[in-house]
C-alpha cells in the first residue's frame, strides 16, 4: 500500500490532469502491451498494435529499447515520464531529452539492480554521446504506432473521468474529490491509503498532488519512483471495450453474456447493491455471483466498495453508456 501524507496547504494544492500525458500513456501502453492484462479493454488495441508492428520495421525497432527499460512491472526509470504542465509530447520529449547525467546515471543503475541490462543503456549518459536522442525520437515514434491511431478514444475516457473528478470536487471539496478514487485508493483523513504493490510513505510536505487520470494504467495507480520529485498519482480511468460505442441489447450480450447484461442491467436499474442481493435478482448462486461482478468490475464497468461488513457494487459511467443510460 502506498500512503500519501497531506498537510492543511497539500489539501489545497490537489490538482487534476485535464488532458491525457502522452508519455505516461506510452509506459503504461509499453507494459500493457507485453502482458495478457484487460484482454477486454486492450485486446483489440493489442493485436491491431502487434499487426503494425509485424509490418513496420522501424517502429518494430524504436520500440525494442523502450521494452527494456520499462519492465512489465517493477521499478521503472522516472525520467521516461517528467512531469509538465503544457505543450504535449514535444515539450515532455525535450524534458527527456535534457535530462541531466547524474540523474540518468542514479535512475539507470536502481534499474540494473532490479533486470540485467543490455551494454548499450550504459552509453545512455555517457559525455558526448547521442544514445539520449536516438532514445528520445524511438518515444516519439513509439507513441505514433501504440497511441496515435488511438488518441481521439483515449482523450475522450479522460474527460469523461475529468468530469466526474470536478463534479466530486463542486459537490464536496478536496475530500470527495479523494475519496472519489475509490475503489483504487481510500480517503482516510488526512492520509490517502492508495492500492499499491509495496508498502511505501509518501510525505507531500506541501508540495500538493497532482492526480494524472490514464487510459493505459491498469487496476491500480503508479507513482514516481523518486519522493523527492514532484508527486505525481497516476490512476486508471474507465475504459471502453473493444470498439463498441453503444450496443443494443442483443449486442451488448453477445459482448458480455447474459448472465452478466442482467447483472450491469440490475445495478443500472437499482443503484449500489451487495453481492446476495444481485445474486438473489439475477437468480444465480452467490459464488456465481461474485465471479460475474469480478469480471464487470475489471472491465470497468461497475465499481466495488466496502461498507461495513458489506461490498455494494454500481455501475460506472461507462456501464452505463453501454446500456445507453
Amino acid at each position: 500500500m502506498l500512503r500519501i501524507h497531506f498537510t492543511s496547504q497539500d489539501l489545497q494544492s490537489v490538482r487534476v490532469a485535464r488532458q491525457p500525458h502522452a508519455l505516461w500513456e506510452l509506459v503504461c501502453g509499453v507494459c500493457r502491451l507485453d502482458t495478457r492484462q484487460g484482454a477486454l479493454e486492450f485486446g483489440h488495441w493489442r493485436r491491431s498494435v502487434r499487426e503494425g508492428l509485424a509490418r513496420d520495421p522501424r517502429a518494430r525497432r524504436a520500440l525494442l529499447p523502450l521494452q527494456t527499460l520499462i519492465p512489465p512491472v517493477g521499478y521503472i526509470p522516472d525520467f521516461l515520464t517528467p512531469s509538465v504542465t503544457g505543450g504535449g509530447l514535444a515539450v515532455g520529449l525535450e524534458e527527456v531529452r535534457s535530462t541531466s547525467r547524474t540523474r540518468l546515471t542514479r535512475e539507470l543503475t536502481r534499474l540494473a539492480e532490479s533486470r540485467p541490462l543490455p551494454s548499450w543503456v550504459s552509453s545512455l549518459n555517457r559525455p558526448g554521446v547521442k544514445a539520449l536522442g536516438t532514445l528520445t525520437r524511438a518515444l516519439e515514434l513509439s507513441c505514433r504506432t501504440l497511441l496515435e491511431p488511438y488518441w481521439p478514444r483515449i482523450q475522450t475516457a479522460i474527460g469523461n473521468d475529468v468530469e466526474l473528478r470536478s463534479r466530486a470536487l463542486l459537490d464536496g471539496g478536496t475530500s470527495a474529490l479523494l475519496d472519489a478514487l475509490r475503489p483504487h485508493a481510500r480517503w482516510n483523513a488526512p492520509v490517502l491509503e492508495v492500492n499499491y504493490p509495496v508498502d511505501r510513505e509518501l510525505y507531500l510536505e506541501g508540495r500538493g498532488l497532482l492526480l494524472v487520470p490514464s487510459y493505459f494504467c491498469w487496476r491500480r495507480p503508479t507513482a514516481l519512483a523518486d519522493p523527492t520529485l514532484g508527486p505525481v498519482l497516476v490512476y486508471p480511468v474507465a475504459k471502453q471495450p473493444l470498439e463498441v460505442a453503444r450496443a443494443g441489447k442483443d449486442g451488448l450480450e453477445r459482448l458480455l453474456g447474459r448472465t452478466r447484461t442482467v447483472v450491469l442491467a440490475h445495478l443500472a436499474n437499482h443503484g449500489a447493491r451487495t453481492t446476495s442481493e444481485v445474486a438473489s435478482a439475477a437468480n444465480i448462486a452467490l459464488p456465481s455471483a461474485s465471479y460475474q461482478l469480478g469480471v464487470l468490475r475489471d472491465g470497468g464497468l461497475i465499481a466495488s466498495h466496502r461498507e461495513g461488513q458489506f461490498v455494494r457494487h454500481s455501475a460506472t459511467p461507462l456501464g452505463l453508456r453501454l446500456l445507453d443510460r
